[in-house]
Protein backbone atom coordinates (compact mmCIF):
# COMPACT_ATOMS: atom_id res chain seq x y z
CA UNK A 1 0.00 0.00 0.00
CA UNK A 2 1.29 3.61 -0.81
CA UNK A 3 1.40 6.16 1.93
CA UNK A 4 -1.84 7.78 1.02
CA UNK A 5 -3.62 4.90 1.31
CA UNK A 6 -2.16 4.21 5.00
CA UNK A 7 -3.49 7.76 6.00
CA UNK A 8 -6.42 7.29 4.67
CA UNK A 9 -7.01 3.98 6.64
CA UNK A 10 -5.09 5.40 9.56
CA UNK A 11 -8.07 8.65 9.29
CA UNK A 12 -10.35 6.00 9.22
CA UNK A 13 -9.93 4.31 12.36
CA UNK A 14 -9.48 7.59 14.11
CA UNK A 15 -12.74 9.33 13.15
CA UNK A 16 -14.54 5.59 14.05
CA UNK A 17 -13.53 5.37 17.43
CA UNK A 18 -14.40 8.99 18.08
CA UNK A 19 -18.08 8.38 16.86
CA UNK A 20 -18.10 5.69 19.45
CA UNK A 21 -16.77 7.17 21.50
CA UNK A 22 -19.64 10.07 21.51
CA UNK A 23 -22.22 8.19 20.50
CA UNK A 24 -21.96 5.10 22.37
CA UNK A 25 -23.50 1.47 22.62
CA UNK A 26 -26.58 0.28 22.68
CA UNK A 27 -26.76 -2.38 25.28
CA UNK A 28 -29.72 -3.60 24.81
CA UNK A 29 -31.88 -1.98 27.94
CA UNK A 30 -32.66 0.69 26.09
CA UNK A 31 -36.39 1.72 26.32
CA UNK A 32 -37.97 2.25 22.56
CA UNK A 33 -39.10 5.32 21.27
CA UNK A 34 -43.34 4.61 21.25
CA UNK A 35 -45.35 7.33 18.77
CA UNK A 36 -48.16 6.06 20.26
CA UNK A 37 -47.62 7.25 23.70
CA UNK A 38 -46.89 11.29 24.01
CA UNK A 39 -45.95 12.83 27.05
CA UNK A 40 -47.83 15.31 28.71
CA UNK A 41 -46.37 18.41 27.12
CA UNK A 42 -46.70 17.03 23.67
CA UNK A 43 -50.54 16.11 24.22
CA UNK A 44 -50.91 19.53 26.07
CA UNK A 45 -49.63 21.41 22.42
CA UNK A 46 -51.09 18.58 20.02
CA UNK A 47 -54.14 18.00 21.50
CA UNK A 48 -55.03 20.37 24.22
CA UNK A 49 -55.45 18.87 26.87
CA UNK A 50 -54.80 19.83 30.10
CA UNK A 51 -54.58 17.21 33.03
CA UNK A 52 -55.61 18.64 36.22
CA UNK A 53 -54.33 15.74 38.70
CA UNK A 54 -56.62 13.09 39.39
CA UNK A 55 -56.47 9.26 39.73
CA UNK A 56 -53.11 9.10 38.17
CA UNK A 57 -51.12 11.84 40.66
CA UNK A 58 -50.49 9.53 43.48
CA UNK A 59 -52.97 6.35 44.58
CA UNK A 60 -51.45 5.79 47.77
CA UNK A 61 -54.34 6.96 50.40
CA UNK A 62 -53.70 8.86 53.78
CA UNK A 63 -52.64 6.19 56.41
CA UNK A 64 -53.61 6.84 59.66
CA UNK A 65 -50.73 7.74 60.92
CA UNK A 66 -49.66 9.95 58.81
CA UNK A 67 -47.02 12.49 59.60
CA UNK A 68 -49.37 15.08 58.47
CA UNK A 69 -52.34 15.07 61.40
CA UNK A 70 -56.35 15.64 59.73
CA UNK A 71 -56.32 19.26 61.09
CA UNK A 72 -53.14 20.25 58.51
CA UNK A 73 -54.42 18.69 55.82
CA UNK A 74 -55.86 20.89 53.71
CA UNK A 75 -53.48 23.82 55.43
CA UNK A 76 -53.17 26.75 52.91
CA UNK A 77 -56.00 25.43 51.37
CA UNK A 78 -58.96 25.83 53.10
CA UNK A 79 -59.90 26.34 57.37
CA UNK A 80 -60.58 23.07 59.43
CA UNK A 81 -64.35 22.92 60.58
CA UNK A 82 -65.17 24.90 57.08
CA UNK A 83 -67.80 23.94 54.13
CA UNK A 84 -64.55 24.32 51.47
CA UNK A 85 -62.93 21.60 54.26
CA UNK A 86 -65.58 19.45 54.57
CA UNK A 87 -66.05 19.08 50.52
CA UNK A 88 -62.20 18.24 49.90
CA UNK A 89 -62.60 15.53 52.93
CA UNK A 90 -66.00 14.11 50.67
CA UNK A 91 -63.95 14.31 47.52
CA UNK A 92 -60.47 12.68 48.85
CA UNK A 93 -62.81 10.34 50.52
CA UNK A 94 -63.95 9.30 47.19
CA UNK A 95 -60.13 9.31 45.45
CA UNK A 96 -58.16 8.92 47.74
CA UNK A 97 -55.13 10.13 45.25
CA UNK A 98 -56.96 13.49 45.35
CA UNK A 99 -54.21 16.64 45.72
CA UNK A 100 -56.14 20.07 45.80
CA UNK A 101 -52.48 21.91 45.20
CA UNK A 102 -52.09 19.89 41.81
CA UNK A 103 -55.18 20.44 40.60
CA UNK A 104 -54.70 24.49 41.41
CA UNK A 105 -51.86 23.59 39.69
CA UNK A 106 -53.62 22.71 36.46
CA UNK A 107 -56.77 24.45 36.81
CA UNK A 108 -54.31 27.97 36.02
CA UNK A 109 -52.84 26.41 33.08
CA UNK A 110 -56.22 25.74 31.98
CA UNK A 111 -57.77 28.57 32.34
CA UNK A 112 -55.20 30.15 30.60
CA UNK A 113 -55.39 27.79 27.57
CA UNK A 114 -59.55 28.71 27.86
CA UNK A 115 -59.48 32.19 27.96
CA UNK A 116 -56.98 32.03 25.04
CA UNK A 117 -59.33 29.52 22.66
CA UNK A 118 -61.99 30.93 23.04
CA UNK A 119 -60.84 34.32 21.96
CA UNK A 120 -58.74 32.51 18.80
CA UNK A 121 -62.51 30.25 18.17
CA UNK A 122 -60.72 27.59 18.74
CA UNK A 123 -63.12 24.93 18.94
CA UNK A 124 -60.82 21.71 19.00
CA UNK A 125 -59.48 22.96 22.57
CA UNK A 126 -62.08 23.83 23.71
CA UNK A 127 -64.02 20.39 23.20
CA UNK A 128 -61.45 18.95 24.93
CA UNK A 129 -61.91 21.34 27.96
CA UNK A 130 -65.58 22.15 28.11
CA UNK A 131 -68.54 20.31 29.41
CA UNK A 132 -70.91 20.58 26.39
CA UNK A 133 -73.11 22.97 27.89
CA UNK A 134 -69.97 25.22 28.50
CA UNK A 135 -68.83 24.67 25.24
CA UNK A 136 -71.99 25.10 23.29
CA UNK A 137 -72.57 28.29 24.83
CA UNK A 138 -69.14 29.23 23.96
CA UNK A 139 -69.07 27.98 20.38
CA UNK A 140 -72.16 30.16 20.21
CA UNK A 141 -70.47 33.48 21.14
CA UNK A 142 -67.36 32.54 18.69
CA UNK A 143 -69.81 31.65 16.08
CA UNK A 144 -72.04 35.41 16.44
CA UNK A 145 -68.15 36.52 16.38
CA UNK A 146 -67.52 34.85 13.08
CA UNK A 147 -70.92 36.19 11.66
CA UNK A 148 -70.49 39.78 12.18
CA UNK A 149 -66.45 39.28 11.19
CA UNK A 150 -64.67 40.08 13.92
CA UNK A 151 -61.90 39.22 16.17
CA UNK A 152 -60.62 38.76 19.50
CA UNK A 153 -57.05 39.60 20.86
CA UNK A 154 -56.57 38.55 24.25
CA UNK A 155 -52.79 38.37 26.21
CA UNK A 156 -52.30 37.93 29.54
CA UNK A 157 -50.51 39.80 32.05
CA UNK A 158 -50.51 37.94 34.60
CA UNK A 159 -52.97 35.62 37.10
CA UNK A 160 -52.72 36.78 40.52
CA UNK A 161 -54.55 34.34 42.35
CA UNK A 162 -56.58 30.86 41.64
CA UNK A 163 -57.97 29.90 45.55
CA UNK A 164 -60.35 26.86 45.90
CA UNK A 165 -64.22 28.35 46.76
CA UNK A 166 -66.04 25.36 47.12
CA UNK A 167 -65.84 21.57 47.05
CA UNK A 168 -68.37 18.90 47.28
CA UNK A 169 -68.56 15.48 45.95
CA UNK A 170 -72.21 14.10 44.61
CA UNK A 171 -72.73 10.01 43.45
CA UNK A 172 -69.37 10.17 42.51
CA UNK A 173 -69.21 13.54 40.61
CA UNK A 174 -66.84 15.67 41.98
CA UNK A 175 -66.78 19.77 41.94
CA UNK A 176 -64.47 22.23 42.35
CA UNK A 177 -64.85 25.97 42.53
CA UNK A 178 -61.92 28.44 41.28
CA UNK A 179 -61.44 32.10 42.01
CA UNK A 180 -59.14 33.31 39.30
CA UNK A 181 -58.08 37.06 39.77
CA UNK A 182 -55.81 37.66 36.78
CA UNK A 183 -54.42 40.90 34.47
CA UNK A 184 -55.29 41.08 31.05
CA UNK A 185 -55.51 42.76 27.86
CA UNK A 186 -58.38 41.86 25.58
CA UNK A 187 -59.73 43.92 22.08
CA UNK A 188 -62.73 43.06 19.78
CA UNK A 189 -61.78 44.31 16.08
CA UNK A 190 -64.40 44.29 12.85
CA UNK A 191 -63.01 43.49 9.38
CA UNK A 192 -61.74 46.83 9.11
CA UNK A 193 -59.70 47.15 12.17
CA UNK A 194 -62.03 49.04 13.77
CA UNK A 195 -61.70 48.41 17.60
CA UNK A 196 -65.84 47.51 19.05
CA UNK A 197 -65.03 46.68 22.47
CA UNK A 198 -62.46 46.59 24.80
CA UNK A 199 -58.72 48.49 24.37
CA UNK A 200 -55.55 47.26 23.36
CA UNK A 201 -53.53 49.63 25.80
CA UNK A 202 -55.49 48.95 29.18
CA UNK A 203 -54.97 46.31 31.38
CA UNK A 204 -57.98 44.92 33.09
CA UNK A 205 -58.49 43.30 36.19
CA UNK A 206 -61.01 40.04 36.02
CA UNK A 207 -62.14 38.08 38.79
CA UNK A 208 -63.52 34.78 37.48
CA UNK A 209 -65.41 32.22 39.45
CA UNK A 210 -64.94 28.37 37.51
CA UNK A 211 -66.09 25.17 38.32
CA UNK A 212 -64.22 22.07 37.25
CA UNK A 213 -65.66 18.64 37.53
CA UNK A 214 -64.74 15.00 36.75
CA UNK A 215 -66.19 11.93 37.52
CA UNK A 216 -64.09 9.72 40.06
CA UNK A 217 -65.27 6.22 38.86
CA UNK A 218 -63.40 7.74 35.74
CA UNK A 219 -59.99 6.13 34.62
CA UNK A 220 -59.46 9.77 33.07
CA UNK A 221 -57.71 12.03 35.67
CA UNK A 222 -58.97 15.31 33.45
CA UNK A 223 -61.47 17.63 34.58
CA UNK A 224 -63.66 19.73 32.72
CA UNK A 225 -64.97 23.10 33.05
CA UNK A 226 -68.93 22.88 33.64
CA UNK A 227 -69.74 26.76 35.09
CA UNK A 228 -68.69 30.34 34.46
CA UNK A 229 -69.40 33.11 36.55
CA UNK A 230 -67.59 36.34 37.33
CA UNK A 231 -67.23 38.40 40.12
CA UNK A 232 -66.33 42.27 41.17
Amino acid sequence: MDIYTIIFLALAVFIFLRLRSVLGQRTGSERPYDRAAPNVAQRTQDNNVVPMPGTVIDQTPLAPNADISMADRWKGIAEPGTPLAAGLDAIAAQDSSFDPRHFLSGARSAYEMIVLAFANGDRRALKDLLSTEVYDSFEAVIRDREKHEQKTETRFVSIDKAELVNAESRDRAAQLTVRFVSQMISVTRDKTGAIVDGNPDKVADITDVWTFARDTNSRDPNWKLVGTGSAA
